[in-house]
């Protein structure tokens, strides 16, 4: 297989536009990069979709190594704790009054008494 076919031969393609179109600035850290460190910049597909590359690079971000692998921690977070999930914690609702009472606890005595 070529690499214009295979997935390496796409990214190092988009990777190249978008280091020509972005600041080399991480864009949730706001590191800035340069020489070599500018391996440390990933591209970040907003859809999540490595095959959605538009000419004008929308779906394209550039995000460090530390923020791209938090950003699609918490995008696997969220795809697994759906609300159909069966492991998504569901919330108990509570069967106890905490403040039961407290309106009479606060209230002054009567003076009339």
């Amino acid at each position: 297989m070529s690499s214009n076919h295979d997935g390496r031969g796409r990214e190092a393609g988009y990777r190249e536009k978008a280091l020509k179109m972005y600041p080399w600035v991480c864009g949730r850290c706001a590191r800035e990069f340069s020489g070599k460190r500018v391996s440390e910049l990933t591209v970040h597909h907003r859809d999540h979709n490595h095959d959605n590359n538009p000419e004008d690079g929308s779906n394209w971000e550039l995000l460090c190594l530390y923020c791209h692998d938090n950003e699609h921690s918490r995008y696997t977070d969220q795809q697994y704790f759906t609300e159909s999930s069966t492991a998504t914690p569901k919330a108990k609702s509570a069967t106890h009054k905490a403040f039961e009472g407290l309106g009479a606890l606060l209230r002054k005595p009567d003076d009339s008494q």
